[in-house]
């Protein structure tokens, strides 16, 4: 399978994205470890198909959207086939998750069915390959504090602190 990955420059950085033939796969905060190169980026970019063109640029509109602590009018398509079907399910759940709220662990393996399944949830959110648009940001330990999250704790208290200050 084919894929493209692209640079998208915002005013805190350079995000990378990946898309498949089915949508966005992966999404890196700035600084965040990425296997490809800027090398390879750049050659990558010049023989992507215009899909990939519009979704790069429905990424950044989304991307720069969430930085302002607003919902994204439309996010490019998302490919998460290299979930398992757990991790899709939470994914999934972690999408309903309204801007400004947050969520537990252990709320989101009810929501899913699967109650005792907390810890597990947990790994999910851990696993997910497109963190910004998937908000994981907004899933919170129950016992208190931010909990871990894979672009590190400063990200996910900047991301919930702008989502806070934009519902007033």
């Amino acid at each position: 399978m084919s894929a493209w990955t692209c640079k998208i420059d915002t005013p805190v950085g350079e995000f990378v994205a990946k898309f498949t033939a089915a949508g966005l796969c992966e999404l890196r905060f700035p600084n965040q470890r990425h296997g490809a190169t800027t090398r390879s980026i750049a050659r990558r970019q010049a023989i992507a198909p215009r899909e990939i063109e519009d979704w790069t640029n429905a990424t950044r509109r989304a991307i720069l959207a969430i930085l302002s602590g607003k919902t994204p009018d439309t996010l490019p398509p998302l490919d998460m086939s290299n979930g398992t079907s757990f991790q899709r399910k939470v994914w999934t759940a972690i999408a309903e998750i309204p801007s400004g709220q947050t969520r537990t662990y252990s709320q989101l393996a009810a929501r899913i069915g699967r109650p005792k399944a907390s810890r597990a949830v947990g790994q999910a959110c851990g696993a997910n390959p497109i963190p910004l648009l998937i908000p994981c940001h907004r899933v919170l330990p129950a016992t208190g504090g931010l909990g871990g999250f894979s672009a590190g704790a400063r990200w996910k208290k900047l991301l919930l602190e702008r989502e806070s200050a934009n519902l007033g």
